[in-house]
């Protein structure tokens, strides 16, 4: 009765049964599952703690990652920002937790992909950092990940989550689209309010590709999960302000798809084009593997 594979589907739900996006997810979790309203809630609050916690950890001065390439930036991040800045606490905030996260997983901590470990910092630093300025519950920040997770079960089902298979558009791009929906969510806005704001956050990041360095999780990964976090809060902000998305989010999530299907393969996760492939870190790939 509450199942879903498009956004036009689960908007019809929302408007016929008068539930949100959030309830609606539960609700098709618990016929699939056969688990209880708690149980399900339960396994998310748990999910949303490994998510604070891989800040909290993340945010050490002393992270070194795996390969080298990262660790101690969202320290950095987290005490400029105190003082300083363009975009403002809330933005650096999430942007440095994002970082935390990346931080944490390049260096073999605990995460939760969200969708994806390389994209596992955008949802929880937006979420984190909005639930700690606006003062949101605990109770609000883990049904905006219930909304979080509508956006990418839509993804999974008609296109992608796999930077091997759609390049980093359906990575970042997704968890981008899932954080922007999560924050109108938090902040009260409408079922349609969130899949415009999840919508106009996965064109911005159409076509965005996978290279990563010597085929590590970390460059550029890392810094492209900071400005997909700030992607998504713009376009929160954007929907919030009245804003839609001329695209309807099932169409952007289709051609996102067939973008990532025209990709070449060297765009796609194997080391083998974009950043991977500069002169730098073609020498850092020489030497690690010396």
């Amino acid at each position: 009765m509450y199942q879903f594979n498009h956004a036009s589907e689960l908007l019809q739900m929302c408007e016929n049964h008068k539930l949100d996006i959030s309830e609606v997810l539960i609700l098709a979790e618990m016929e699939e599952s056969g688990r209880s309203r708690d149980a399900i809630r339960g396994l998310m609050e748990k999910q949303y703690q490994i998510m604070k916690e891989s800040i909290r950890k993340g945010l050490s001065p002393d992270i070194k990652s795996v390969g080298g390439l990262i660790g101690g930036n969202a320290h950095k991040l987290s005490v400029y920002g105190q003082e300083k800045g363009f975009c403002g606490k809330t933005v650096l905030k999430a942007v440095s937790y994002a970082l935390a996260v990346t931080e944490i997983n390049a260096a073999m901590g605990k995460i939760v992909a969200a969708p994806t470990a390389g994209a596992s910092g955008i949802v929880p630093g937006v979420i984190v950092a909005l639930q700690e300025d606006q003062k949101y519950s605990d109770v609000k920040a883990v049904e905006a990940l219930f909304v979080a997770a509508a956006i990418g079960r839509i993804i999974a089902i008609n296109a992608t989550l796999s930077g091997a298979e759609g390049g980093c558009q359906a990575e970042c791009g997704s968890a981008s689209a899932m954080a922007a929906a999560a924050a109108v969510n938090m902040a009260g806005g409408s079922p349609e309010m969130c899949m415009d704001a999840a919508a106009v956050a996965l064109k911005g990041l159409l076509g965005l590709v996978c290279d990563p360095v010597a085929g590590l999780v970390e460059v550029p990964c890392s810094k492209r999960n900071a400005s997909s976090a700030v992607n998504a809060l713009i376009c929160a902000d954007m929907a919030l302000a009245g804003i839609k998305s001329f695209i309807p989010f099932d169409e952007v999530v289709d051609a996102m798809y067939r973008v990532g299907r025209k990709m070449s393969p060297d765009l796609r996760e194997t080391a083998q084009g974009g950043c991977a492939i500069t002169p730098t870190a073609l020498q850092y790939a020489k030497r690690i593997l010396e």
